[in-house]
C-alpha cells in the first residue's frame, strides 16, 4: 500500500468514539450524523441495563420483605 493510501484509508475511519465536550466544528454533516447514531444507541444500551438493574433490585426488595 502507497502512503497515500494509507492516508486516504485512515482519513476514512469511522470515529468509534465521541467525548463531551469536544469540539464539533471540524466534523462534517456526515460524521456528526454518525455521532448521533453512536451516541443514540448508547443510551439505548444504558437504559436497557438500568431496567434489568431495576428488575433485579425489585426482585431483591420483594424477596427480602417476605
Amino acid at each position: 500500500m502507497s502512503t497515500d493510501e494509507e492516508e486516504n484509508f485512515t482519513a476514512k475511519k469511522p470515529p468509534s468514539q465521541h467525548v463531551l465536550g469536544e469540539p464539533l466544528d471540524t466534523l462534517s454533516v456526515h460524521e456528526l450524523e454518525e455521532r448521533i447514531q453512536l451516541l443514540r444507541a448508547e443510551i439505548e444500551r444504558l437504559e436497557a441495563a438500568r431496567a434489568r438493574k431495576g428488575a433485579s433490585r425489585a426482585a431483591a426488595d420483594a424477596f427480602f420483605k417476605k
